[in-house]
């Protein structure tokens, strides 16, 4: 098929480099990120609520918008409440409001619900597993799409000290915008103490399922991360370096959990609260279990 040629500098030729400039913007779809986090199958006891703040600066980002009117990652700080309950010893739901904040100007994400079903008493598994629906309702600063799911698997294995999970992750949005992208994580953490814990997060974003961009062009990011305890506050810290030019060069992030006391139980019972936070905290050397 013969292909249309401009003359360079004419109104044409400019016409179409535009077109495919936002053609390319359009294509990367990526969004803001409010939770970097690495699911493990812990989840909050039956009855139980707990909550999450997670808070994610970009102190050296990306200086242009991922798509027209997007939100520029660079020196935005982004975060959500998380809120969740313990249905069943296999089953926790739970709610996400986003916000971002950028050029001292709040701006909110509307909403995320998802549900979390997981092999019951994860924690004390040596091999656990489980999966993750979220659903998300957007706003235009934050995605092109209003409506989006993420599906997430949960695979991981652990010892008295060590722990591997890897989160093949599926993002969805809906509409002639949407696509489905592959975004894995993973985590490989050792414990040092009681209530100290290292490792090294990885999160990508591969792009679009079956049509993956060159290397340069996706997302991968490695953290350097360690979870501790403050009273009864678990804390999960974490410095991300950048390792593709479309990745955010350096990113910092926090998560702070609770778990509040289910009632009529006492406090040798209590889970902490569910996600990365700590998440060794209730392993000890014992024979294996399946």
């Amino acid at each position: 098929m013969m292909r249309r040629r401009f003359r360079p500098g004419s109104r044409r030729h400019l016409s179409w480099l535009a077109c495919t400039a936002v053609s390319v913007l359009l294509a990367q779809g990526a969004k803001a990120t409010d939770e970097i986090q690495v699911y493990n199958a812990g989840i909050a006891a039956v009855g139980q609520f707990t909550i999450q703040q997670h808070l994610n600066y970009t102190a050296i980002g990306l200086k242009d918008p991922p798509f027209p009117g997007g939100l520029v990652s660079n020196h935005a700080i982004n975060g959500t409440p998380e809120f969740a309950y313990g249905v069943t010893d296999w089953w926790e739901v739970g709610l996400y409001l986003p916000f971002a904040i950028q050029d001292q100007q709040f701006l909110s994400n509307s909403f995320k619900l998802r549900t979390l079903f997981v092999s019951p008493n994860a924690e004390k598994r040596d091999f656990f597993y489980g999966i993750n629906f979220e659903f998300s309702n957007e706003t235009p600063k934050f995605s092109q799409t209003r409506f989006a799911m993420e599906m997430r698997p949960i695979i991981g294995v652990r010892n008295a000290d060590y722990e591997f999970i890897v989160n093949p992750i599926v993002d969805i949005g809906f509409g002639k915008l949407g696509e489905a992208d592959f975004a894995p994580a993973a985590r490989l953490a050792r414990k040092l103490d009681k209530d100290l814990f290292v490792g090294l997060e990885y999160y990508s974003d591969f792009g679009k399922i079956g049509d993956f961009p060159k290397l340069a062009d996706q997302q991968h990011t490695l953290f350097a991360v360690t979870d501790f305890k403050v009273g009864v506050v678990d804390v999960n810290f974490g410095v991300g370096y950048g390792l593709t030019p479309a990745s955010d060069r350096l990113v910092i992030k926090t998560i702070l959990g609770y778990a509040f006391p289910v009632p009529g139980s006492n406090s040798s019972e209590q889970k902490t609260s569910s996600g990365p936070v700590n998440p060794m905290a209730r392993t000890s050397a014992r024979p294996f279990q399946p």
